[in-house]
């Protein structure tokens, strides 16, 4: 992989697990020093760090809630203090409810944990990101969606909506963003390979899955962040404000609606 990224430093929250790994892992390959952000999994995140450090990348994994302000400046703070600028964020930190509840079956707490995440961590990373990344030297920043925005499929309720959210405010980011040469993008993955999607499903229900998409198999974490690492290198400057869906069933790779 070309070192595209040199001399970049980029922050990827979520970034010791499932996409989010393999997302930091790439834009290390790349060239770019890469800071994992993690919730509570100090091993996972090591793991991706020494990873990198083996295969001659600079990396450092620092622990930080999303869904709080002072985690996410000490999170900068510390990227900056050990790399200098940020140039390039990632949002992939993200949690679904594993019981899969309809609308009526779900709690208040639950659908406020699923938003303190996905929506409200997007906001104040985004945010920090775009006080943050200097103006004229092609920042990128990158949220996560999903494809179930696209399907709506049942069950998904608080999980889809908070991502439908993340749609919406990215593509106002990017026209916020205006004159700073900061592109601001959103990823909507359909069904991957990963710990996040495997939780609480049936054999059936993910064979299910693998063979809505005319590739019949789900989607691998390398699948993703090959898309991210093309929006985020100088050749992806040009894509900006858009939703991509990598993807959605009965199109593409994957699964559209």
């Amino acid at each position: 992989m070309a070192a595209t990224l040199e001399g970049k430093t980029a922050v990827v929250t979520g970034g010791s697990q499932g996409i989010g790994r393999q997302i930091s892992l790439d834009l290390a390959k790349q060239g770019a020093s890469v800071v994992v952000n993690y919730s509570s999994n100090k091993q996972k995140a090591d793991e991706v760090v020494s990873q990198i450090e083996s295969e001659h990348g600079r990396a450092i994994a620092v622990q930080g809630d999303v869904s709080s302000a002072s985690a996410i400046k000490s999170l900068f703070d510390k990227a900056e203090e050990t790399f200098g600028k940020v140039h390039i964020v990632v949002n992939c930190a993200g949690m679904v409810l594993h019981n899969y509840p309809t609308v009526a079956k779900t709690s208040e707490e639950d659908w406020d944990r699923v938003y303190a995440v996905n929506m409200k961590g997007t906001f104040l990373v985004s945010k920090e990101a775009a006080l943050r990344i200097p103006p004229g030297e092609g920042g990128r920043i990158v949220t996560i969606s999903t494809s179930l925005v696209a399907t709506l499929l049942p069950n998904y309720a608080a999980y889809s909506s908070s991502k439908a959210a993340v749609e919406t405010f990215t593509k106002i980011l990017a026209k916020e963003l205006r004159g700073t040469k900061i592109t601001a993008n959103c990823v909507a993955p359909g069904p991957v390979a990963t710990e996040l999607f495997f939780r609480g499903k049936t054999e059936a229900l993910i064979e299910s899955f693998s063979k809505q998409a005319p590739l019949e198999r789900l989607g691998e974490p390398e699948d993703i962040a090959a898309v991210v690492s093309f929006i985020v290198s100088p050749q992806g400057e040009w894509i900006n404000g858009q939703v991509i869906r990598a993807n959605v069933i009965r199109a593409n790779g994957g699964f559209v609606s």
